[in-house]
């Protein structure tokens, strides 16, 4: 009788696959959270970039009414993308007028100033306006904006606004 040799491999290519197979699954699971940490990186990005415009267009707002009569702080929303929905809520704190200097001659270009102001004294005042965004509906992103602008004020004006 004819005596069959058989083989033992102890299963080592069942192990080498199995570690094999733990390698690129650890493999595909750092790829995916490198790729979800970029995505995270970028959408917070655009918020903040999103918060700062919001701020930004909340200062104009500001500027372009009259501020400098009773500078107080406000509350603006505003709608970034026009859907409807306020986006974002940007506390404007109250106007501070930091810097004042007496304008001796009234620019003969600024037609649409008023009598008083090109005989009388004027002063070139510089305003400083600084608008938060906290807590936004979109992203969480919180920003602070500050701009300055100059107005040209009566020597009225300037006294009742600017510290002296």
């Amino acid at each position: 009788m004819m005596r069959k040799h058989r083989h033992h491999e102890g299963g080592v290519a069942l192990v080498v696959g199995l570690i094999m197979l733990v390698l690129i699954t650890v493999m595909l699971l750092a790829a995916l959270n490198i790729g979800t940490a970029n995505f995270r990186a970028v959408s917070n990005m655009q918020f903040r970039e999103e918060a700062i415009s919001a701020a930004n267009r909340a200062i104009e707002q500001v500027i372009s009414s009259n501020f400098t009569a009773a500078p107080a702080a406000e509350q603006v929303v505003v709608d970034t993308d026009n859907d409807g929905d306020n986006d974002y809520t940007i506390d404007i704190a109250q106007p501070e007028c930091v810097f004042f200097a007496q304008a001796f001659q009234a620019k003969p270009s600024s037609l649409g100033l008023p009598p008083a102001m090109t005989l009388a004294p004027t002063w070139n005042t510089t305003w400083d306006i600084q608008a938060t965004v906290s807590n936004a509906n979109v992203g969480g992103a919180s920003v602070v904006v500050r701009a300055g602008v100059r107005a040209l004020l009566s020597d009225a004006q300037k006294n009742a606004v600017c510290p002296t």
